[in-house]
């Protein structure tokens, strides 16, 4: 059998990567049709062009079109993989200059950039899920739009019997490639234990093919400063992210921590280290679009990827090698956003945790986690309830849980803080938001 993909969020600087993933694997998951779905066919123009001349170079007989219509992306598809930015870069650069401008952290996805993008990306992703459910109700959703933490607290609320609409993050797997080449092994022969919310988890174990705990190992390595992963050496931002990682491994005794957790450790800390002026949107704007515009241009004058530099990515990797362990019943391990239901013991029953998950055919089967630490229970049951309350900010058009999912970020705490931030987040947002009744 071959199989129809959508890539929701087809102009995605990702794509390309992504596309030459599939091409990789397609002897486990062989491919009929890829459709680039976009709201803007401008922009996705390039990379569409880029990727009918890859698909050609690389596959046989693989349609590739491109639409900004549900009924005809949607249409008898078997596989949906979602990776939405809704508002564009233009609008996480002011995600995270505003938090910035009153001494708060300003990052995509945690403190008050997360909750703004969270606002937009809500409603994008339920109008897909719905469009996708009406042209191909059986199709397995794969979303990793981000926020996913509050994505994924929203899609459990509108779509609570879904059983193939998974909600994923890389982050976790990005870790763990530094991990892996740390350690001489490939990422793939490592199983992990972790438990939390996205971004904002811990690993307990990380076992090699023959059982053996390696977590001690990276742990030691962390806090000598010997790990650091020489292809990570190239990029500023992970060189920073890893360095603060080993700190928080000296100063925290316990788990080994996801990076993000810096953010909600040292939020002074991480603030001091940022540009208000230049933040990661205008390096991603000036950097990796740029980049993946010279890629698509080289593979469309040459008609070859061949020497344009392209390369598969973490990102990409980790949704194909979820989607063939579902086709060909695998039985992997992948660390999936699911419903708690009682996996931490001690821990809130509706939450949407991340944990390790067995998948295959039948979708995800998560593995039992038990009672945390007080620590890590308090720390979750503060963030879990921040994620609650935004979304129940846009379900109801609420200020007042707006407000108060500020004030219980880490991140923010100040009352007089967050009132200040949530009134220029309203009015940058005016077109994205609903309007937020006091």
């Amino acid at each position: 059998m071959k199989y129809s993909i959508a890539i929701c969020g087809g102009g995605s600087t990702y794509t390309l990567p992504m596309i030459k993933t599939l091409c990789d694997y397609q002897h486990k998951l062989p491919i009929k049709r890829i459709v680039l779905y976009d709201i803007d066919l401008e922009k996705t123009a390039l990379i569409y062009e880029a990727t009918k001349i890859m698909v050609e170079e690389l596959m046989d007989g693989v349609k590739v079109e491109i639409s900004n219509k549900p009924e005809k992306a949607f249409d008898k598809i078997d596989f949906a993989f979602m990776q939405i930015r809704s508002g564009g870069l233009k609008m996480r650069e002011k995600d995270e200059k505003i938090p910035l401008k009153y001494d708060c952290v300003g990052q995509e996805t945690c403190g008050a950039g997360g909750f703004a993008y969270g606002l937009r990306s809500v409603p994008d992703v339920i109008d897909i899920v719905n469009g996708i459910r009406k042209y191909s109700p059986k199709a397995w959703i794969i979303n990793y739009s981000n926020p996913a933490a509050i994505v994924a607290e929203a899609t459990k609320r509108f779509f609570p019997n879904d059983k193939r609409l998974i909600n994923i993050c890389d982050m976790p797997i990005a870790i763990m490639e530094g991990f892996a080449e740390a350690l001489g092994v490939k990422r793939q022969s490592l199983s992990p234990r972790y438990f939390g919310l996205n971004h904002f988890g811990w690993f307990t174990n990380l076992y090699d093919e023959k059982g053996v705990d390696l977590l001690p190992k990276i742990k030691k390595m962390l806090k000598d400063g010997s790990l650091m992963p020489e292809e990570l050496k190239k990029d500023k931002d992970w060189v920073n992210t890893f360095n603060q990682l080993s700190v928080m491994v000296k100063d925290i005794e316990g788990h080994i921590p996801n990076t993000y957790l810096q953010y909600y450790f040292y939020p002074k800390k991480m603030v001091e280290k940022e540009d208000k002026n230049y933040t990661r949107a205008n390096a991603v704007m000036d950097n990796r679009l740029k980049e993946v515009e010279r890629i698509s241009k080289y593979v469309i004058d040459n008609k070859t990827i061949k020497g344009s530099g392209l390369e598969e990515g973490v990102h990409g990797t980790y949704i194909v090698e979820l989607a063939t362990s579902i086709i060909n019943n695998e039985n992997k391990t992948f660390l999936i956003i699911t419903k708690n239901n009682g996996i931490i013991s001690n821990f809130s029953k509706d939450a949407m945790v991340e944990v390790p998950c067995i998948v295959n055919s039948n979708g995800w089967e998560p593995m039992h986690i038990g009672e945390i630490d007080t620590f890590y229970k308090a720390l979750m049951e503060n963030q879990y309830g921040y994620e609650k309350l935004t979304v129940d900010a846009l379900i109801n058009n609420d200020y007042d849980a707006a407000l108060k999912a500020l004030i219980l970020n880490r991140t923010i705490v100040n009352v007089d803080t967050a009132k200040n931030i949530l009134g220029e987040m309203i009015e940058a947002n005016i077109n994205y938001w609903p309007k937020l009744r006091k």
